[in-house]
């Protein structure tokens, strides 16, 4: 199971952290990715990071969002700074044992999603 937290409502230019936490002794095998779903779009790929670290980034967010990983804890983190307008969307997480699969639907396992609000 996944769990999303730490959304909610901040002003534009400003930062927030997303938090996914993981049940399961396995979490450090899966290839983890935020994912993000505005109204009346497409859910989108944000940011992905590999068992060994690698990460991969959306063009929209690259040298804004930072994805990390605490395989002790078993969670997986959304550093989100200079916030824009067009970043609010439910943004979700998801785990799946291939690198790099940046479908939503190549995904195994998700979180139920946590709202991020960037008001002008």
């Amino acid at each position: 199971q996944l769990q999303a937290s730490g959304g909610g409502l901040v002003q534009a230019g400003g930062s927030l952290r997303l938090s996914c936490a993981a049940s399961g002794r396995t979490f450090s095998r899966y290839v983890m990715g935020w994912f993000r779903q505005a109204p009346g779009k497409e859910r989108e790929i944000v940011a992905a990071i590999a068992a060994s670290g690698s990460t991969y980034y959306a063009d929209s967010v690259k040298g804004r969002f930072t994805i990390s990983r605490d395989n002790a804890e078993n969670t997986v983190y959304l550093q989100m700074n200079s916030l824009k307008p067009e970043d609010t969307a439910v943004y979700y997480c998801a785990a799946v044992q291939r690198w790099l699969i940046r479908s939503p639907s190549g995904y195994d396992y998700w979180g139920q999603g946590t709202l991020v609000t960037v008001s002008s």
